[in-house]
């Protein structure tokens, strides 16, 4: 039988069994079964048992026809109402603004919106010059880093159909133009967990972005480095790739994105 974990240090009981009680309602979430959720948490099968009847009754959980936990009413009206609130633009902002302090680069946040990738953050840095961009401005998703990390989350089929639909019209002599580049480019960025953007939608800017995830693990945003090919080489663009992951990682935990 396992043993309880080692209540946290407190001034008296109550911190430890809130505690006990998040740590069931955390595994109960991802294990279905009692003896899952008892091996998760570490506490006794007398304290998991007290504890998930209580989150029953309160509907926090229910108890499937199979006698498996699920998710209750209560804890998914709550979630529901979490996301209404959710402002990726707040959350990610100093995220953001850590990001280009640490490359001295404009840092875009975008969204997919159909077809197409919409800024919701423009971060510049001190230099002398800007980004010709704008937050709202709509780009293709085959000629931006930001798109390109959304289109990796496609399926085979997925990429066929967004290139009929889109034609993948070129914005520069660089743009990816026809499906099999297109799924070249794609598998490129699985693979490197990162994708480039090398003057395909502008001339002499190249970029580096990486995938933000939300809670279910769906590619919906990107985060970008972009620069000036004056500036920096291609090289040195992709230098900055890990610095973009990593802001990319956070927002994506901060949506509740879990690994």
């Amino acid at each position: 039988m396992p043993t309880e974990t080692a209540p946290a240090v407190t001034t008296d009981g109550r911190s430890s069994a809130s505690e006990k009680t998040l740590l069931v309602l955390s595994a109960v979430m991802t294990h279905p079964r009692f003896t899952d959720v008892v091996e998760a948490t570490g506490l006794a099968k007398a304290t998991t048992h007290r504890i998930l009847s209580t989150l029953v009754d309160r509907g926090f959980v229910s108890v499937g026809p199979d006698g498996t936990y699920l998710p209750g009413p209560t804890i998914l009206s709550l979630a529901g109402r979490a996301l209404q609130r959710i402002d990726i633009s707040t959350i990610a902002q100093p995220i953001v603004d850590d990001l280009v302090a640490q490359v001295q680069c404009t840092v875009h946040v975008g969204v997919a919106n159909g077809d197409e990738i919409i800024y919701l953050i423009r971060a510049d840095s001190d230099k002398p010059y800007q980004m010709p961009s704008r937050v709202g401005l709509a780009i293709p998703m085959h000629s931006s880093g930001i798109g390109k990390v959304v289109l990796s989350g496609y399926t085979d089929e997925g990429l066929a159909r967004y290139a009929a639909r889109t034609g993948l019209p070129p914005r520069t002599e660089h743009t990816v133009r026809d499906l099999d580049a297109l799924r070249a480019a794609v598998a490129a960025v699985r693979e490197r967990g990162y994708a480039e953007d090398d003057e395909e939608n502008v001339p002499g800017v190249r970029c580096v972005a990486a995938p933000v995830r939300d809670h279910t693990g769906t590619i919906k945003y990107g985060v970008s480095i972009s620069t000036l090919t004056l500036e920096h080489t291609a090289e040195q663009v992709a230098a900055m790739a890990p610095f973009a992951i990593e802001a990319a990682e956070k927002i994506s935990a901060a949506l509740g994105h879990t690994t």
